[in-house]
C-alpha cells in the first residue's frame, strides 16, 4: 500500500511486520527520521543499520559549524545534567527522530521505545532482510551538485573514535555475506534442476492426471 510517507509494509495477514530493518546508507537524514518517526508512532517497530553512512545535506565545513554552535548549549548551574552531545552516529541519529516524537508523553515514549539504531549491522541482522525508503534516498531527492556528508565523517571530527573498528568489521560482514550469497545461488539453482528432472520423468503420468483435471 502506497501511502503519503513512503510505501506501508505489512505482512500477509494484513497486521505489521515484527520488525522492519532499515539500511541507513544513502538516506537523507531528515527524510528518513520523518518516516521512520511516522511508522513508530504507528506502533511498527524498526531497527536502522549502517547509520554511519546516512548523509546530511550542506558540507562537512558547515556541520562542524552547527555542531560547535550546539555543543555551546548547556546547563549554566550544573553541565552534567544535560544536554547531552551524543557524538555516536547511532545515537546521533535516533536524537533526531526523537526531535520529531513526543518523547515526554507515553505515547511518544513508548513509539521511541521501538527504534534501535546501530552502527554497521550487528550479527543478529546480518542474514535477515533490509530495506530501503526511495523518497529518502541522496541520489533521487538531493539536487545534483548540492554538497553532503555522512552522519560517521563529522561524528569522527566531533570525538567519535570507533570508525576504523567499525569499518574494519563491515569488511568482514560483507565478505561473509558474500560466501553465503553465493552458496544461496547455488541452493536456488540445484533446486531448479532437480524440479526439470522430475518433471522429465513424471511427464507421461502428468499427461494422464491432466487428462482428469487433476493438475
Amino acid at each position: 500500500m502506497r501511502t503519503r510517507y513512503g510505501y506501508q509494509i505489512k505482512c500477509a495477514s494484513g497486521g505489521f511486520k515484527k520488525i522492519i530493518i532499515i539500511d541507513g546508507k544513502g538516506h537523507l537524514m531528515g527524510r528518513l527520521a520523518a518516516i521512520v518517526a511516522k511508522k513508530l508512532l504507528q506502533g511498527q517497530s524498526i531497527a536502522v543499520v549502517r547509520c554511519e553512512e546516512i548523509n546530511m545535506s550542506g558540507s562537512l565545513y558547515r556541520r562542524k559549524l552547527k555542531w560547535a554552535e550546539f555543543r555551546r548549549i548547556r546547563m549554566n548551574t550544573n553541565p552534567r545534567r544535560g544536554p547531552f552531545h551524543l557524538r555516536h552516529p547511532s545515537d546521533f541519529f535516533k536524537r533526531v527522530v526523537r526531535g520529531m516524537l513526543p518523547h515526554k508523553t507515553k505515547r511518544g515514549a513508548y513509539a521511541l521505545s521501538k527504534l534501535d539504531t546501530f552502527e554497521g549491522i550487528p550479527p543478529k541482522y546480518t542474514y535477515k532482510a533490509r530495506v530501503v525508503v526511495p523518497r529518502c534516498l541522496t541520489a533521487l531527492k538531493l539536487q545534483p551538485g548540492r554538497n553532503f556528508c555522512k552522519i560517521g565523517d563529522l561524528s569522527k571530527e566531533v570525538g567519535w573514535s570507533y570508525s576504523e573498528e567499525v569499518a574494519a568489521l563491515e569488511e568482514k560482514r560483507k565478505v561473509r555475506s558474500a560466501t553465503y550469497f553465493k552458496g544461496k545461488v547455488e541452493k536456488i539453482k540445484r533446486r531448479k534442476a532437480a524440479i526439470e528432472a522430475s518433471k522429465s520423468e513424471t511427464a507421461k503420468y502428468d499427461k494422464i492426471l491432466a487428462q482428469y483435471g487433476m493438475l
